[in-house]
């Protein structure tokens, strides 16, 4: 009789979701110059958790899928504002929380809440950048790249992709929810 495959806890799971995303920021900081790096891992830390924390809003799984997802999405938004995680990275962490940049519910309910960080996550972007030598600089719109990269990485690393909260959005509560195209026809 063959063993089945044992799954991972969710606490394995958590971690390795974590080292994802640190990947994740790493692999995105290699085309910035070096002295950039710290601001783009803290932006990725930061949206991630704001990803993570999505996980009041998902439709439910069955069980115990469901419980896994809530506490594996938990842990993750919980080790994320960990001192192992955000070392080296107070100063930037502060700077993105003094322009509003923190987690809350609202990032997954409202489209414009998202807009908003995602702008704000881009101008501190900006706004290392510009503290660099002019030679030193990234390109234009180098940041709106990083950060675009960055949601999507995360959001597909932590298993919620812009379809699946594009269609969460829309169906639920208990009302179907119209959309604009919806409402012109």
């Amino acid at each position: 009789m063959s063993e089945s495959p044992r799954r991972p806890t969710p606490e394995a799971q958590a971690e390795q979701r974590i080292a994802d995303i640190l990947r994740a920021a790493e692999s995105w900081s290699r085309e910035a110059p070096g002295a950039l790096t710290p601001a783009i891992r803290a932006v990725c830390i930061r949206l991630a958790e704001m990803v993570a924390d999505q996980r009041h809003y998902l439709a439910p799984l069955p069980e115990p899928q469901e419980s896994e997802r809530r506490t594996v999405l938990t842990l993750v938004a919980d080790r994320l504002r960990s001192s192992s995680v955000t070392q080296g990275l107070t100063p930037h962490l502060q700077a993105l929380e003094e322009m509003e940049l923190r987690s809350t519910g609202s990032w997954s309910m409202v489209a414009s809440a998202q807009t908003e960080w995602i702008t704000t996550a881009i101008r501190y972007l900006e706004t290392c950048a510009a503290k660099l030598p002019a030679a030193d600089r990234p390109d234009p719109y180098w940041a709106d790249d990083v950060v675009a990269g960055i949601i999507a990485s995360v959001r597909a690393l932590i298993g919620v992709d812009e379809l699946h909260a594009r269609t969460e959005a829309r169906y639920s509560g208990p009302i179907k929810r119209v959309t604009p195209e919806e409402e012109e026809s």
